[in-house]
């Protein structure tokens, strides 16, 4: 494939240069011709899709990804502009698939005596969580890794923290969403391949997002300024928040922790592999990937952060939201329209965001 992919940039190449000494008529000639020659293909295909393979595909990403949407609608191709973007998407999902791939298939699966064990030590101690469990198959000289031991109670149905002994996850939620804050990380690629980290934050009560930063290296002093700032963007709004939930990601060292206590947030950390504690973070995320990431082409870090910031306006002034009954995080649902009059003559205004990604309708004034 890379051999084909080089004879094509070859080839181009020397077609480019081709190019050069040709007059402008000429060349408008040539593209008429060619316009013609696709449409009597179309014409003989009757419907049929032209089947492109992986190096045609790759070549023609690249030559049209740095046009705009505008101009890939004019142009008379055999694909649509939604192809070439989902080509894009597809060589980097197949890059990353190819990296993350483990090298091996799995552990070895855990010896029954020691799963027997690991059961009666939770159905005899009723309190104990599964890394007390694990400290104490330690100390009978059992080792196995602490999400070894959260693993079998989650196969057997049994509860590391017995709800009888605390307070629901749904029922702290509703009760304390005034006061909560979620944050979390999320990565996308660039068109070169690149991947840059997002750090966000989000309201639970009023469903207020904010895009702390936008990075290619989470280091520790990264992720420790961009708590300070968090926390003196929460005295000038005057926002009281007493928790923030986040999950066991690597990335936060603990001098945040320090940071968040100094100013009165307790940090409340997710459990394992468990994204539904931290749903209302997770959701954004979704929505962000759908309606702004898996849409566009992201070049590079001030692109990102120009793309995210835009949608952050998007998000917090104009888009409704289900779980605050369809309010917006900084205006509240407007009175209904009563007036049979004003309901006939409706005249609503478009306003588009990055290009015409995002959509936003108005009242005429």
């Amino acid at each position: 494939m890379l051999f084909r992919l080089a004879y094509l940039g070859v080839t181009n190449a020397l077609a480019l240069l081709r190019l050069l000494p040709m007059s402008d008529r000429d060349k408008d000639a040539e593209i008429l011709a060619l316009r013609h020659q696709i449409m009597v293909l179309e014409r003989q295909l009757h419907g049929e899709r032209v089947r492109f393979a992986p190096v045609d595909r790759a070549w023609l990403a690249a030559l049209l990804h740095p046009l705009p949407r505008t101009v890939l609608h004019q142009l008379r191709l055999l694909v649509r502009p939604e192809t070439v973007l989902r080509l894009h998407r597809d060589l980097i999902a197949r890059q990353h698939a190819r990296i993350s791939r483990p090298r091996r298939v799995g552990r070895p699966r855990t010896i029954r005596s020691i799963r027997r064990l690991v059961l009666r030590l939770g159905s005899e101690n009723t309190g104990w969580g599964y890394r007390r469990i694990h400290g104490e198959l330690l100390t009978l000289g059992v080792k196995v890794a602490a999400s070894t031991v959260w693993e079998i109670l989650k196969d057997a149905g049994v509860d590391p923290a017995p709800e009888r002994t605390s307070t629901t996850w749904a029922t702290f939620l509703h009760s304390q969403a005034q006061a909560i804050l979620a944050v979390d990380f999320f990565e996308t690629v660039t068109l070169t391949g690149a991947r840059l980290y997002v750090l966000a934050v989000i309201e639970h009560a009023t469903r207020r997002i904010r895009v702390i930063g936008v990075t290619a290296h989470p280091t520790a002093a990264w992720v420790t300024q961009a708590a300070r700032n968090l926390v003196m963007d929460l005295e000038d709004t005057g926002c009281q928040v007493r928790y923030l939930i986040r999950d066991r990601d690597g990335k936060y060292p603990a001098l945040i922790d320090t940071i968040l206590a100094d100013a009165g947030i307790e940090v409340v950390l997710s459990g394992v592999r468990m994204p539904r504690m931290n749903s209302i973070m997770e959701r954004w995320i979704q929505a962000c990937r759908h309606e702004l990431l898996d849409r566009t082409l992201i070049l590079n870090q001030a692109h990102l952060l120009h793309a995210l910031r835009e949608y952050e306006r998007h998000h917090n002034d104009h888009r409704p939201h289900r779980g605050i009954a369809n309010a917006r995080p900084h205006a509240l649902l407007p009175e209904p329209i009563t007036d049979r009059d004003r309901l006939a003559h409706l005249t609503v205004h478009r306003r588009d965001r990055l290009g015409g990604l995002l959509h936003e309708y108005e009242h005429a004034a």
